[in-house]
């Protein structure tokens, strides 16, 4: 991959030329996105919608730059499978019922896992939508490369929306009268099962989130977030040591590296050595259908990454959840176990559950109790301004809560009990030859 940033071709001022697996992506100040294949100069050219300042037109383009940016008509057909029922074997379940628009698109139903037809609980909790088109693969665990793929696999999962076979699905959806014309709009043809995929990754390709409060305060406002969100926000940057997962810059702006992680989550219930073992028995290499199935079925989901990969480097490593929103998107955590932000807090500031595989980078932090809050206060300032009626509601549900906290245990965030390392020391500025240390 390759990108620069801005330049003049042509007399336009160009924010971003971008070169992805082949494509070339230039994208013009004025809002023309032209991406021109490499193997036979094939060119398409769309309008770049308005960016929230959260999201940056280099980032835009590098998410939309082999297909290009989803047209009206294909995002409002993938807006209306995504909310069909019907897409389910029993006309119960939709993309939208554990994914809900109104509310992050996340599962605010009463329960820490999301349950799918005939009422069948899963073992994880639905990430949301939002701002998933940015993210280098799909799901806790990475087990999709694309948006496309990963539509593919909850209609067919037994226990979500329960199909048999892509082929079931299509033939009920050519069997629906109001999709026919629609389909054949789009694609000059009758829906196909990549088709279906296609559509619902269009519409989730406009949903993006990038403005909220942090934002405008990041532009300039200096009153657009609280005295105490900007001590939390000087914490994640500092004593907190947030931003070594939760990573946050202008062209990564989503509070996430992307990458997969132990921290001790999964750690809670299971012997991690005794039940990879299992697991490669019963793996079947690149099937990932089988991975989907054990992933949400099984006592196998806790392994995480390591379903994926096979490598014991990522047994029980799940993917760092971006921050964006998260004010909206709980239950937190691939299991939906910790029911709050100060929940959340209180595991990282123990250093997490110790097991064999934990990373190496968690270890106490030694907050205090006004730290925390103060931490807290600042991720409410990351949920987007259209959900800021729903954040308020969230925080308030949240802070009478926050008493209850099974997670919390003083004794080894401060360093009285426990084997998590100890906090970084304040720095001795003396010259290291005058106290003995060479």
């Amino acid at each position: 991959m390759w990108t620069s940033g801005r330049r003049l071709i042509g007399g336009a001022c160009v924010s971003a030329i971008v070169i992805v697996a082949g494509s070339l992506v230039v994208s013009f100040s004025g809002g023309l996105l032209r991406s021109v294949q490499s193997g036979g100069l094939e060119a398409h050219a769309a309008t770049t919608p308005p960016l929230p300042p959260g999201v940056s037109p280099e980032l835009y383009a590098l998410a939309v730059a082999r297909g290009g940016p989803p047209t009206q008509e294909l995002a409002a057909l993938g807006e209306k499978l995504f909310r069909d029922k019907r897409l389910s074997v029993d006309d119960s379940v939709a993309c939208a019922t554990c994914h809900d628009p109104a509310q992050g698109f996340t599962d605010h139903r009463p329960g820490a896992t999301s349950a799918g037809v005939g009422g069948q609980r899963g073992q994880r909790n639905a990430p949301t939508v939002l701002n998933a088109m940015f993210h280098t693969s799909q799901f806790w665990d990475g087990r999709a490369a694309t948006l496309e793929d990963q539509a593919k696999l909850p209609i067919l999962n037994p226990i979500e929306m329960g199909q048999s076979s892509p082929d079931v699905v299509v033939a009920k959806v050519r069997g629906l009268s109001d999709y026919t014309a629609a389909f054949q709009s789009a694609f000059g043809r009758a829906a196909t099962y990549d088709d279906i995929a296609a559509a619902i990754a269009a519409f989730e390709r406009t949903q993006y989130s990038g403005n909220s409060p942090f934002d405008r305060f990041l532009a300039g406002d200096a009153t657009a977030i609280s005295d105490q969100a900007k001590r939390g926000w000087a914490l994640f940057q500092g004593k907190g040591r947030c931003s070594s997962c939760h990573a946050f810059n202008s062209v990564s702006p989503l509070f996430s590296d992307q990458k997969f992680h132990n921290i001790g989550i999964a750690a809670h219930k299971q012997n991690f050595t005794e039940l990879a073992r299992k697991a490669l028995a019963v793996l079947k290499t690149g099937d990932i259908q089988q991975i989907d199935e054990l992933a949400l079925q099984t006592q196998y989901s806790e392994l995480g990454r390591f379903l994926v990969t096979k490598s014991p480097a990522d047994i029980g490593a799940f993917k760092s959840e971006t921050l964006r929103n998260i004010g909206i998107t709980g239950p937190y955590m691939h299991d939906g176990s910790l029911t709050t932000l100060w929940d959340v807090m209180d595991h990282y500031n123990k250093g997490g559950v110790p097991n064999p595989f934990l990373d190496g980078g968690m270890e106490r932090l030694g907050l205090s109790e006004s730290e925390i809050d103060d931490m807290v206060a600042w991720m409410f300032t990351l949920t987007d301004t259209r959900y800021a009626d729903f954040n308020a509601l969230e925080q308030a549900r949240q802070t009478s809560l926050k008493n209850n906290r099974p997670q919390r245990d003083t004794e080894i965030a401060e360093g009285r009990k426990g084997h998590f390392g100890d906090l970084a020391p304040n720095p001795d500025v003396r010259n290291p030859a005058t106290i003995g240390v060479y």
